[in-house]
């Protein structure tokens, strides 16, 4: 095979479950929020103000943000359209939730680039729903069994790796790394961007740790003469080669 591909889609085992930013300055409603998220299976974080949010969404994009409309700091009206001129949270699914319930408003808050508008208050079943639909269309390798590229199968219900029909026996870490970088073949991750998404958020350790993984991670997977699927970016960091298995 030349390309990715993704098998039948099912939802990520928990410690791959898609990221999502909650952007509520209700207490109360934020915590139901995370509850039922977390229930989901979601990871989730917090923030309570628009500015907040800013910092937060510059030091890594999550994979869906459900924000609040009127916040301290930033509107969210306001951070949605930031959000949109940025390159990389220009396809982001964002919900919108609002008291604002009269149809201008709806069409002033989609105009931003909202994929959905929600009133408050409303039903949390629905809600969750809505977070899968739209997390469906965005991001389906996301809720794969299975990432395909070259020679390499990752199989994300069984934790294994084969590569021409041999295992590939990887430890956690290594496991995680390379299903975060064959998700997004071609892009290129700094080593702070790897151990924030691959590691996690509160992770303490030195960038370097990655190099280190990254070099087990190849011992692992390449035989004799065949092909490093992982490309180094001299500077930056690590990619998924996007011609791996291409003739």
């Amino acid at each position: 095979m030349n390309e990715i591909r993704v098998a039948t889609p099912r939802e990520t085992p928990h410690d791959r479950a898609p990221r999502i930013l909650v952007v509520e300055d209700e207490a109360a409603l934020a915590l139901l929020l995370a509850y039922n998220l977390e229930s989901e299976g979601f990871q989730v974080e917090h923030v309570e103000r628009g500015d907040e949010a800013e910092i937060r969404l510059a030091e890594s994009v999550p994979d869906l943000v459900i924000l609040d409309w009127m916040l301290p700091g930033v509107s969210g009206l306001e951070i949605c359209r930031r959000l949109r001129a940025r390159d990389d949270t220009r396809t982001m699914p964002i919900i919108m939730l609002t008291a604002r319930g009269d149809e201008n408003e709806r069409v002033r808050g989609l105009s931003v680039g909202a994929d959905d508008y929600v009133v408050k208050p409303f039903s949390t079943p629905e809600l969750m729903a809505r977070v899968h639909a739209l997390l469906r269309r965005a991001r389906p390798e996301r809720v794969a069994t299975r990432l395909v590229a070259g020679d390499i199968d990752l199989d994300r219900e069984t934790r294994r790796v084969k590569r021409g029909g041999r295992e590939i026996h990887l430890g956690p870490t290594e496991f995680r790394l390379l299903e975060y970088l064959m998700e997004k073949p071609g892009r290129v991750f700094s080593r702070a961007q790897l151990l924030d998404s691959v590691w996690g958020l509160s992770a303490e350790i030195d960038e370097r740790t990655v190099d280190v993984h990254v070099g087990r991670l190849r011992k692992a997977i390449i035989r004799g003469r065949e092909k490093d699927p992982i490309r180094t970016v001299r500077g930056t960091g690590y990619s998924f080669d996007e011609t791996f298995g291409r003739n």
